[in-house]
């Protein structure tokens, strides 16, 4: 069935917007962004709207010195009631901090192609998946939710294509430890509708839509139209990140993560809900480009200007 004709039956269908630029989209911004500044993007994303804010990282400072402050961050955020605030922590020592800080959701990522997985992390996507088991073990334990990452689910910068079933693989894996959804991520933003549809069909015979999530870089412009071919098959959960923040240092040229302001103004204007306010979201888009002096990716951000001033 066409979208066209579906979005007849779900003109009420609430679509869950998961918020990562104060994580995923910061991570890779060359110069130091201040705790405060982290913090006060939480905030205002929070007070446009959004329910589920990625908050920070605990992984190695080493690895991610953008995120070494994420403490610190959850410790400045001024928590909305109802507003899940989430933490990447790829093994216990980061689940312990995460747990310390306050996060009340905490995500673990895995990579759809065998051949990202052996040279980042020098071992499979089955083995890689089960180095999590422990986390995931802990979280069950404490009664908190997990989130699982596929990257690469599109393709790979190392070997190109990825099978659809890699991806459904490490979809089932990551359930099995007892993730509640798994997010399906066009890291390096090479996906086309067509291709997005066979590989979510596939995904799908391993999980229910309400379990899936999509998670689309804008490389090559395609985000959007990935989009609206995963909302046809019924996945109603997107992550996007506010003015486009992000990028892949695998894929040459990438512009990020499709960003927030486009996916809401496509979503409102197909008559689905998000429970975002477009307006403070626009200013609050224009706000962290400007401090964070760098142009902003988003085409809505762009054309709307910025329309007030919010102050949260």
């Amino acid at each position: 069935m066409s979208l066209l004709t579906h979005t007849a039956n779900v003109s009420q269908q609430h679509v869950s917007i998961v918020e990562v630029g104060a994580r995923d989209g910061l991570q890779n911004e060359a110069a130091h962004v201040s705790s405060a500044i982290k913090a006060g993007l939480v905030d205002r994303l929070a007070a446009a709207g959004l329910l589920r804010i990625e908050t920070g990282s605990f992984v190695s400072p080493r690895w991610v010195p953008q995120m070494a402050d994420s403490a610190e961050v959850f410790a400045s955020i001024t928590r909305l009631p109802g507003v899940r605030y989430s933490a990447l922590t790829p093994n216990l020592q980061g689940f312990e901090r995460a747990m310390a800080a306050g996060a009340d959701e905490v995500a673990v990522f895995a990579a759809a192609s065998e051949a990202f997985s052996q040279k980042n992390i020098n071992c499979g996507i089955r083995e890689s998946i089960q180095r999590f088991t422990d986390v995931c073990a802990e979280a069950r334990a404490r009664g908190i939710a997990v989130r699982g990452y596929v990257s690469c689910a599109m393709g790979c910068p190392y070997q190109g294509a990825v099978p659809a079933e890699d991806v459904a693989m490490a979809v089932r894996e990551l359930m099995a430890l007892g993730c509640y959804e798994v997010s399906i991520g066009d890291t390096i933003g090479v996906g086309t509708p067509v291709q997005v549809q066979r590989v979510l069909s596939t995904c799908l015979q391993e999980a229910r839509a309400d379990q899936l999530a999509m998670h689309f870089h804008d490389t090559y412009g395609q985000a959007l139209a990935n989009l609206l071919a995963g909302l046809e098959l019924g996945v109603f959960t997107i992550d996007a990140s506010i003015a486009g923040l992000g990028g892949c240092p695998y894929a040459q040229g990438a512009s990020g993560n499709v960003s927030t302001e486009d996916v809401v103004y496509m979503l409102h204007g197909m008559g689905l809900h998000t429970g975002i306010d477009l307006e403070r979201l626009v200013d609050t888009s224009h706000w962290i480009c400007h401090e964070l002096n760098r142009s902003n990716q988003s085409r809505v951000a762009l054309a709307m200007g910025s329309p007030s001033k919010c102050n949260v």
